[in-house]
């Protein structure tokens, strides 16, 4: 297994989290999903519930809703393939953690230059944000903004990028020419 990361980014409910699933499974190596949802309601926790259900029980699970980078440096390593489902919640939760823009934007790029750094398989998952229509309010906006500078860190930091599109990956940063992935 070649060290990579990549980015794969779509609409909501697009496919990339089984597509993720797909991309790791090709991969030999221990499993770990990291997880950036802090399930807050019950609808919530039932969504956690059904990516569980979707998961093999190869897959060790790591719950962290901000500190990405530090997850990277515990578990990141050769033979090891990892998805970190996703990078919007991970946005979300800083904003929510009080940090203003400079500093996600600094978390974005700290992260971006671990992945540059990826001993084993990094498999990053984001939602596009900005192809809807522009929201009605500050906060909304600043959300989509920041949602869409993480997403362009991380697509630069990427071997590869591929857009999922009614549940078909369309690769639109080819880096990764092995079929083992």
């Amino acid at each position: 297994m070649t060290p990579a990361a990549i980015l794969v980014i779509g609409g909501c409910r697009s496919g990339k989290s089984r597509h993720a699933l797909a991309l790791a499974s090709a991969v030999a190596g221990r499993r770990i999903f990291v997880a950036t949802c802090m399930a807050s309601d019950d609808e919530m926790a039932a969504r956690v519930q059904r990516h569980r259900a979707e998961r093999d029980p190869s897959w060790e699970t790591v719950e962290e809703g901000e500190n990405l980078v530090g997850v990277l440096d515990r578990w990141d390593g050769a033979g090891r393939v990892m998805i970190v489902d996703c990078l919007t919640l991970w946005t979300s939760n800083l904003l929510a953690a009080g940090l203003g823009d400079a500093a996600i934007e600094a978390r974005a790029a700290q992260l971006a230059d671990r992945l540059e750094k990826v001993r084993g398989r990094v498999i990053l998952v984001a939602n596009e944000t900005g192809a809807g229509i522009v929201p009605d309010n500050p906060l909304a906006r600043r959300f989509r903004d920041l949602a869409g500078l993480v997403n362009q860190k991380m697509a630069a930091a990427c071997q590869q990028v591929v857009w999922m599109v009614a549940g078909i990956p369309v690769t639109i940063k080819p880096g990764i020419a092995s079929e083992n992935r």
